[in-house]
């Protein structure tokens, strides 16, 4: 069995769809469990539904605009008007809309995980019904029957022994599939959230729990590349990395493969394509058991809108084991992701992810204990492979704060 995963760029509009279809026509169609995004900026938008209910207490009129997105969609993607996808979107925002006039709950996280999914919902129950109607005949699954998690809401941890129970027992291996990335369900039956773009991890939770033979992630660009080409002018395809180097690179911020996807696939060894959705038949980037990275090149990553605090003690004294473990028991209690460190005699200094919005109160919590300084909005450029040509090209025309330069990889934290 092959799993295949298609992002939210694939999908963004009836075109994404159609494609889709294309994919699946040339590279098979049996035996195969997909996983699809939300459509577009679909995520985003339901993001804004999220704060708009919790600022005011009411239904948005955000959510008409996400409704309707999906409603011209499938007006286009299907000619009679009477077909039942229309019914079934409409009964998934009507879901929606129950629990926002229902709910009691003031609490961010579990309010975003329970209307944020319905992007996947809504977007696998679209593309199903599309290819259906097409003759691609394919089993619709919800995702939060399988992937069993605990209660961390918006980062939530897989509990894999029952994920692994339900998925080997329930899923009919000889089908086609298609179900949702991102999402599932803890103990009491509320969604959860994987982590933004958590879809990846899906489709190595599934491969890993079906003993799949490949993942392949349909992407637009033509693979992994080595630097973002959204901020890098000179770009390369790496045609093959290993799986310790793509979880370094992962780890550091590209955001082509999710951080958590390959250590599932890594266990079970079981091969990763990244490929562009606009020409299934090319080579793309394999991820697989191995050394390196082919071609063997300087790999770049940026981070932006991080936060760089430094630290030292109010009396000078030394910032030894008993401090740092004191430190980052509040970045793990203020969910801060740190992404770098450094340190010395007297001083502490991390660059760390803001994702959660809480800085404010770890800055309170620090400056009774420490001498506190940060630069907010700073950029984390991380190179792989480094050499000092592109130390120097990096740096160029940047105020460098902060550098750090290890046996493979240098962190340097910009203030632009």
């Amino acid at each position: 069995m092959k799993v295949y995963k298609f992002g939210g760029a694939s999908v963004k509009d009836a075109e994404g769809v159609k494609n889709v279809l294309n994919v699946l026509d040339k590279t098979g169609n049996h035996n195969k469990l997909i996983v699809i995004s939300a459509m577009g900026k679909t995520t985003n938008a339901l993001e804004v539904v999220v704060q708009d209910y919790l600022d005011t207490g009411k239904i948005p009129s955000s959510l008409n605009q996400v409704r309707d997105f999906h409603l011209d969609l499938i007006s286009n993607l299907f000619s009679n008007p009477e077909a039942p996808v229309f019914r079934l979107v409409r009964d998934f925002f009507a879901e929606l809309e129950n629990f926002l006039e229902h709910n009691k709950s003031t609490r961010y996280d579990f309010v975003y995980d329970q209307v944020v999914n319905y992007g996947e919902l809504v977007s696998t129950c679209i593309v199903s019904e599309f290819l259906n109607e097409k003759g691609f005949k394919n089993n619709w699954i919800d995702a939060r029957n399988y992937i069993k998690t605990d209660d961390t809401y918006r980062d939530a941890k897989v509990d894999w022994e029952e994920t692994q129970e339900r998925i080997s027992r329930d899923i009919n291996r000889e089908e086609v599939n298609i179900t949702q990335g991102f999402i599932g369900t803890d103990t009491d039956n509320f969604t959860t959230t994987l982590g933004r773009e958590g879809s990846d991890y899906s489709a190595a939770i599934f491969a890993y729990c079906l003993n799949a033979e490949s993942v392949t992630i349909w992407k637009d660009v033509p693979g992994v590349l080595n630097a973002d080409p959204r901020v890098f002018k000179k770009t390369e395809l790496l045609k093959k990395i290993s799986y310790e180097e793509a979880i370094e690179l992962a780890f550091y911020g590209a955001s082509v493969i999710h951080p958590k996807t390959l250590q599932p696939l890594k266990g079970k060894e079981i091969p990763l394509y990244v490929k562009p959705f606009t020409d299934p038949e090319s080579e793309g980037t394999a991820v697989h058991q191995g050394w390196g990275i082919e071609p063997s090149i300087p790999c770049f990553i940026v981070k932006k809108g991080q936060v760089l605090i430094s630290l030292s003690s109010l009396d000078f004294s030394f910032m030894v084991e008993e401090n740092i473990s004191d430190i980052f028991r509040l970045f793990h209690q203020y969910q801060m992701k740190v992404d770098l460190i450094q340190n010395s005699a007297i001083s502490f200094s991390v660059c760390v992810d803001n994702r959660f919005n809480q800085l404010e109160k770890l800055l309170q919590h620090l400056k009774a204990r420490f001498r506190v300084k940060f630069n907010t909005g700073v950029s984390l450029y991380t190179i792989r492979h480094f050499n000092e040509a592109a130390i120097k090209e990096l740096e160029k025309d940047k105020e460098v704060l902060l550098k750090q330069i290890t046996r493979d990889t240098v962190q340097i934290v910009t203030r632009n």
